[in-house]
């Protein structure tokens, strides 16, 4: 053991520590410059998004399974091919930061520090789900991070309350407040736009376009598919959202615009999901297998950061390999959790309305009917 101890050792240290990269530029609204066109990567960093990354990738893929089986029910949004999103905006703030996004929420759970247990447990509308069974894959939370939000549009005004919180408090946090292209219509996004650019408040809105919103394309749903100019008086940048250090580098920039008082910037990241809108939507009905196919062989986020580390000496195919290997396993270990942990009993109904409060009485669904909150 000690003898392969050295040998593992040894080729470890063969490995590139870091390597910059060039990356696509992205367009500019209302900018004089924007993001770097490299992006410099740490081994350490690379192992971790490919970790991550794979992970939402295999949790959506099992959510898949599982739903299919009848054991996840309800409404359930996939996110993989849109991993380099919420893997690259984690790379560009801080877990301090607040982050709040729409209905397709699994990946960005993980990434603000929720786990797969927790996750895939509360899928299946468990006791150990991350909201304790009551949530469902639309409502899933954790510190700084305000869910999963089934209303389209919501969550952007509440977005831009966060940040206001941030600037009252003058605590240097910034809010990252998510939506989709097909919500990018929706007209309490614009008013929040007025007012957090009256206001100058710290926030990046992010338009995750994956193109066909529920199931129309973005040509035939929007009179102008520049998302990123939407904002009018706000700047904005156009980044391609399958890359995982484009995200990130966009991010940083756009999180160092909000820090240094300058107010909201809106960010449009071009991506693009493999499932359907929902598990109700086949997926295939206005777009054709190929082009999901073409998307998945030329631009996955999995397979691009895979390529760069492996042409540039900073991982093995091997070490991917065991990568893979644990990820499943944890997967695994997750969906047998989440399929044996009992439901919540009907006593936890009304519990936890308040954060801390002392215990009270509830009315059920009739008068004679009596629940008990507790904090």
């Amino acid at each position: 053991p000690a003898a392969s101890l050295v040998v593992a050792s040894r080729s470890y240290a063969d490995f590139t520590p870091e390597a910059t990269f060039d990356i696509k530029k992205v367009d500019l609204h209302r900018l004089e410059e924007g993001p770097p066109l490299t992006a410099t990567l740490t081994r350490e960093e690379g192992l971790k998004y490919y970790r991550t990354m794979q992970t939402i990738r295999r949790m959506e893929l099992k959510a898949d399974q599982l739903y299919k089986q009848k054991i996840i029910r309800g409404f359930c949004h996939l996110y993989d091919g849109q991993e380099a999103c919420a893997v690259g905006i984690e790379g560009g703030i801080t877990l301090s930061d607040h982050l709040i996004t729409a209905y397709r929420a699994h990946g960005y759970t993980l990434t603000r520090g929720g786990t797969v247990r927790e996750i895939m447990a509360e899928l299946t509308g468990r006791r150990g789900g991350i909201a304790k069974g009551k949530g469902g894959s639309m409502h899933m939370y954790t510190k700084n991070f305000y869910g999963g939000n089934g209303i389209v549009g919501a969550q952007v005004p509440l977005g831009a309350g966060v940040a206001l919180a941030c600037k009252y408090l003058g605590n240097d946090q910034l809010c990252v407040s998510l939506y989709g292209d097909g919500a990018a219509n929706q007209g309490q996004i614009f008013e929040t736009y007025n007012m957090s650019s009256l206001w100058k408040l710290p926030i990046i809105f992010i338009c995750e376009n994956n193109q066909y919103a529920m199931g129309t394309s973005v040509e035939r749903s929007a009179a102008s598919t520049e998302y990123y100019k939407r904002g009018d008086y706000i700047p904005g940048i156009r980044v391609d959202g399958m890359d995982v250090l484009c995200v990130r580098e966009a991010t940083k920039f756009a999180a160092a615009h909000c820090r240094s008082g300058k107010g909201p910037i809106l960010m449009e990241l071009q991506t693009y999901r493999y499932h359907g809108h929902s598990m109700s939507d086949p997926g295939v009905s206005y777009r054709t297998r190929e082009e999901i196919q073409e998307v998945r062989s030329k631009s996955d986020p999995i397979s691009m950061l895979k390529d760069r580390m492996l042409s540039n000496n900073m991982a093995s195919i091997e070490e991917l390999k065991e990568i893979d290997i644990a990820v499943r396993k944890e997967i695994e270990d997750a969906a047998q959790f989440a399929t044996t942990d009992p439901e919540p009993p009907l006593d936890d109904l009304c519990s936890h309305i308040f954060a801390n409060d002392q215990p009270f009485e509830v009315r059920g669904a009739t008068p004679w009917t009596k629940l008990t909150s507790t904090s």
